[in-house]
């Protein structure tokens, strides 16, 4: 096979959660230009709606649907949904994720259970619905779970307390060794991106805070660019990564090499 072909994604569906803007957005961008079919969820429908015409205003065929995966009563039947409207998935991108930042004798145990709720639980559900419905019974798949540098290390002292992201995301570096391990022999894939710092939404209040402690640690002495995930993303959702599962790769300007 031609190694252009590897990386062809021409007739596979890729769902990503939290797709609507920052990284999930640039992931859709990216397997979108190599063919694949996206379909995005988010909580908020005009923020898909914003994405969706986005997409195809690159060429890129999209679909929305409007979810909360901390809502778990609707996993299962919006997995239905998108296999029986647009097709069964191939390709996971567990993107969706929350934060919260205090002190740990301070931290609200409410803020505890949505942290986890949406970067764990939800994230276990989804998985579970799509393995059941499209890709156990096809006997192939591509899930790529996004974790976080945050997932592999703890913080700076300097920097604002995040133990349940932290934690939340260390699980998500072990959900994806066990589950790896235990779908290996069934064609399906399972690995993580761990990103260090990069301008999103979600980190607007951590850079604001301590953008130039972040930069300092940074060998690269830089953020993470709208371009910086989209190529480990399609190696990892692509054919070119078959003989690749159970790996936690950090995409962070040296952030974890020091």
């Amino acid at each position: 096979m031609a190694l252009k072909e590897l990386f062809d994604l021409h007739g596979r569906i890729a769902l990503i959660t939290g797709g609507s803007r920052g990284l999930g957005l640039q992931i859709a961008e990216g397997l979108g230009e190599y063919g694949a079919t996206v379909v995005l969820t988010a909580r908020k429908q005009n923020e898909l709606d914003e994405a969706k015409a986005h997409l195809e205003g690159l060429g890129v065929r999209a679909y929305v649907y409007a979810s909360d995966v901390s809502d778990f009563a609707s996993i299962e039947p919006l997995i239905q949904k998108i296999h029986d409207e647009v097709g069964p998935i191939d390709i996971l991108v567990n993107n969706a994720g929350a934060t919260w930042g205090a002190p740990t004798v301070e931290h609200p145990a409410e803020a505890w259970a949505k942290v986890m709720n949406v970067n764990v639980n939800g994230l276990f559900l989804i998985t579970q619905a799509v393995l059941k419905h499209c890709m156990v019974p096809r006997g192939k798949g591509r899930i790529i779970n996004i974790a976080s540098v945050a997932g592999l290390q703890g913080n700076d002292p300097r920097m604002a307390a995040t133990l349940a992201y932290n934690t939340s995301k260390g699980a998500v570096v072990n959900f994806t060794r066990a589950l790896a391990a235990e779908f290996a022999a069934q064609g399906i894939t399972v690995n993580s991106i761990c990103p260090g710092y990069f301008p999103t939404k979600m980190t607007k209040g951590t850079l604001a805070y301590g953008e130039k402690q972040i930069l300092e640690h940074t060998p690269m002495k830089r953020l993470g660019t709208d371009a910086d995930l989209k190529g480990l993303a399609l190696l990892l959702a692509s054919d070119a990564s078959a003989y690749m599962t159970g790996q936690n790769i950090a995409v962070d300007g040296g952030i974890t090499s020091v």
